[in-house]
């Protein structure tokens, strides 16, 4: 299996170098290391890495890289670490487009596996974020604007819409709801053909824009 392409940008350099050694000694390829939102930029174009992990707090906003990185790359994958437990910050580098948001307490062998499973195609949030995060979604009344488009869709699809739009991946909704992951892959290519979404951040959109009404 070839290994996964990995460019880290954080401005402390011992906390930057300790990530890079325990992951390359895990089997992935660093193909760069940087310090703030220029060199994210940058790293993104000229290392081409399958994932781009990003800090926040470092000079030029990690979150603020999240738009110009995906301008020129759509396909770029982008995971933050940071210690921000902010469900803010959280929301905004998932509405941007990041694919994870991670806490820097994480051992490294779960972050190799979250960023396994970003590389793979899914979505992570920290759970004790998801948990807060979703706690904070607003539930919908039977005469709110979600009778639109969301109209169509059954209590469960809704029920697992709403776990997505906080941030959840298929596999942790499945925990969350106690099902199975292919039940969730299932009930959510359903509710993409429904809305019409493109993708699961376009539906995540859908519902937020129809409960901020």
């Amino acid at each position: 299996m070839t290994a996964i392409r990995l460019a880290i940008v954080d401005d402390h350099p011992l906390f930057r170098e300790g990530v890079a050694r325990s992951l390359a000694d895990m089997g992935f390829d660093i193909v760069g290391e940087g310090a703030s939102r220029d060199d994210a930029i940058s790293l993104s174009s000229t290392s081409a890495p399958d994932i781009l992990l990003l800090d926040i707090s470092m000079p030029g906003g990690g979150l603020n890289a999240i738009f110009p990185v995906l301008e020129k790359n759509p396909a770029q994958k982008i995971v933050i670490l940071t210690v921000s437990e902010s469900r803010e910050n959280a929301a905004v580098a998932l509405n941007r487009g990041a694919r994870g948001y991670v806490l820097k307490g994480v051992g490294s062998r779960s972050l190799a596996a979250i960023l396994t499973s970003v590389h793979a195609g899914e979505t992570y949030i920290s759970p004790a974020l998801a948990t807060s995060m979703l706690a904070h979604v607003p539930q919908t009344s039977s005469d709110s604007p979600i009778k639109g488009a969301l109209g169509s869709l059954t209590e469960r699809e809704l029920e697992i819409l709403r776990l997505v739009a906080a941030g959840l991946s298929n596999k942790h909704v499945a925990i969350q709801l106690d099902l199975q992951e292919k039940t969730i892959k299932h009930h959510m290519t359903r509710v993409l053909a429904k809305l019409k979404a493109r993708n699961r951040t376009d539906a995540a959109m859908i519902l937020r824009d129809a409960e901020s009404c």
